[in-house]
């Protein structure tokens, strides 16, 4: 009997892009909408941070928790629920009258968002069983992410420039709606056989550890060692090895953690890790640049930013072919330097530079990324077996979405604090307290204030802001190296796609 896919399978393929699709366009259009946000809500720095990341906190949190789930209830069922849900998260985000309420539902939708990319990413490895196949198909499922993207900026700075800034959260109402008509007709259920109901002390324990330590990872990097922050990073750290210890000791656990013994498993989920904490935080800074410092629209910062999605869709397709001929270590490891050769360049930016600096080097970005986004996540589903996907493709996106939210944590804390550090020293005296919180806040100050003082501040501040990008830029090209030689050397045994593995896969 052949292992190969037919037509039905490619159509389903199509319907579960729909979910990936909308997994980056819900992010990129709150991106877009950030400075209408910031200037109708005045949300303080915390509050704004937490609007960003309160999403990939909750994702990164209960990724586990569904992708076990849907090993035992079924993918294609939780996929169904986790749409609708998302749906209705996204119309209370829309009309939400304060930061806390939109905290509170993009925390909402992040937890229905958890459902979605482990569900798909397990249903395609059911329904994909050539290899070959199968990579072509990951990388499809990855080129959703990328065309998202594409697609949330150029919708979303449509929507806010006819609309308030809650529109583009309703646009993935529709798409959610076709997924839950479509799913069904052209995607085969799938699921463990074997399972066992899900130990909900390991659920608790998953989640209360990922939150603790992400949350002491945010505090620490803006306001540097106090007690609160540090306690929580230690009772996260505790809570995630005793996880690791019950998940050893049960029958039925709900992370596998002996896939890690598998070399590709471990070393691309590291890589995409270190990856993730670079991604997300430079769109926040490369968004807010052209808006609040080149002074774009947000509707032209979504065409500035079409050539290098068009690049990174481009990429991740392309990619899974070429690994048949050429080892998938040296086509991510050399993209991932690629990258980092980019922001060394994004180290000479000035509040004087033109935009094109940044729209090159995020094409170039885009082109670069496309072979760890594609090949890492199928190396790191294809290392579980059918009925562990879910486990397997959960992995892959708490890599990714935990990543996310430590940069934007992270790396966005630093770049924040070099920016108010700079702006408190060169900027004019008695600058108001709101204008150092960040440069979107500080570029609607400065409209409210008389023509001379409002001109000072803001020069000063996007002078402020384009310091914090090159610090921010030069922390990335070190992070970026290191992960290029690390998977360059720990990959490199990996065959090319389609041909038979070599026999050094387990780490000591």
């Amino acid at each position: 009997m052949s292992t190969r896919a037919g037509l039905r399978e490619w159509g389903g393929l199509a319907v579960l892009s729909l979910a990936t699709l909308m997994i980056t366009f819900d992010m990129f259009v709150l991106l877009l909408a950030l400075p209408g946000l910031s200037a109708d809500m005045r949300p303080s720095a915390v509050q704004q941070l937490w609007i960003l990341d309160v999403y990939g906190f909750m994702v990164g949190g209960f990724l586990v928790t569904m992708g076990s789930l849907g090993d035992r209830i079924g993918r294609r069922k939780l996929l169904v629920i986790g749409a609708v849900c998302f749906a209705v998260a996204s119309v209370v985000s829309a009309f939400a009258t304060g930061p806390e309420m939109l905290i509170i539902a993009r925390a909402a939708l992040g937890i229905a968002g958890a459902t979605l990319a482990p569900s798909t990413l397990a249903l395609i490895s059911s329904m994909f069983r050539d290899p070959q196949q199968m990579g072509v198909a990951v990388g499809i499922w990855a080129g959703g992410f990328t065309l998202g993207a594409i697609l949330g900026p150029v919708v979303g700075g449509l929507m806010l420039a006819h609309f308030w800034w809650g529109s583009v959260f309703l646009v993935g109402v529709p798409v959610m709606a076709l997924l839950v008509v479509l799913c069904p007709i052209l995607v085969p259920e799938s699921k463990d056989p074997d399972a066992s109901p899900l130990d909900l002390l390991s659920v608790l324990m998953s989640l209360v550890a990922m939150l603790a330590f992400i949350y002491a990872l945010k505090e620490i990097a803006r306001y540097g060692w106090q007690p609160v922050p540090v306690v929580a990073g230690l009772a996260g750290i505790a809570l995630g090895v005793g996880f690791v210890r019950r998940q050893r000791r049960l029958d039925k656990p709900i992370l596998d953690v002996s896939l890690f013994r598998n070399r590709s498993f471990g070393i691309m989920l590291v890589g995409l890790l270190l990856y993730g904490l670079i991604g997300a935080s430079s769109m926040l800074f490369i968004t807010q640049f052209l808006q609040s410092v080149s002074g774009m629209t947000p509707l032209t910062v979504a065409f500035c930013l079409l050539p290098g999605m068009a690049a990174a869709t481009v990429s991740t397709t392309v990619a899974p072919l070429l690994a048949r001929r050429i080892r998938p270590a040296y086509l991510i490891g050399f993209g991932v330097l690629g990258v980092a050769l980019v922001f060394a360049w994004f180290t000479r930016l000035e509040a004087g530079s033109g935009p094109w600096i940044l729209i090159t080097g995020f094409a170039l970005m885009g082109l670069f990324e496309g072979p760890l986004l594609s090949l890492g996540t199928n190396l790191v589903v294809s290392a579980a077996p059918p009925e562990k996907a879910g486990s397997s493709s959960s992995m892959a996106q708490v890599a990714n979405e935990a990543g996310g939210s430590l940069g934007v944590a992270v790396m966005g804390s630093l770049g924040a604090a070099v920016y108010a550090a700079r702006l408190a020293a060169d900027g004019p005296v008695g600058v108001p307290e709101a204008a150092l919180e960040n440069v979107a806040t500080a570029v609607a100050v400065a409209g409210d204030l008389p023509r001379g003082p409002g001109r000072e501040l803001l020069s000063a501040a996007r002078a402020a802001f384009a310091d914090g990008v090159t610090v921010f830029a030069g922390a990335s090209v070190a992070i970026l190296v290191v992960a290029a030689i690390f998977i360059i050397v720990q990959l490199r045994h990996v065959p090319v796609t389609g041909a038979p593995a070599e026999p050094v896969t387990v780490a000591d």
